[in-house]
């Protein structure tokens, strides 16, 4: 059973002052982008061996990012944060493991099992993701 890998694109996305508020929707696609080769090589360093089932919950002004080979978006039709806790709960019986830093939603999804990991998690480079 591949482990699922539910990214909180808000919070990924805001952790780098890189001027994404400027276009929500394109920083969403750039980082649907960088997630492609995680799906197939996974996080081995966050406990993650690849291929993994990946999704990215996106909300605002960047819901409508299309999905890609490898990559799931779901566009939360309120909160991303109770999408995201709503797909934990759905994966209480598999490996889960959600990308925020969010204290509360971490919280939330723990008791459903899940387990977090920061966002530079997967805003590293390549190599310094083993």
């Amino acid at each position: 059973m591949r482990i699922l890998l539910i990214v909180d694109g808000a919070n990924v996305v805001g952790s780098v002052p890189d001027g994404w508020w400027r276009d929500r929707r394109g920083a969403a696609e750039r980082l649907r982008d960088l997630l492609v080769p995680l799906a197939g090589d996974g996080l081995p360093g966050a406990g993650a061996p690849g291929p993994l089932e990946t999704v990215l919950v996106v909300e605002g002004r960047a819901r409508g990012v299309e999905s890609v080979p490898g990559v799931r978006v779901e566009s939360a039709p309120g909160s991303g944060d109770d999408l995201i806790a709503e797909l934990a709960r759905d994966a209480a019986d598999r490996p889960c493991v959600v990308v925020t830093a969010d204290r509360e939603l971490r919280r939330r999804v723990e008791a459903y099992g899940a387990r977090c990991v920061g966002p530079r998690t997967v805003r590293q480079l390549p190599d310094e993701r083993t």
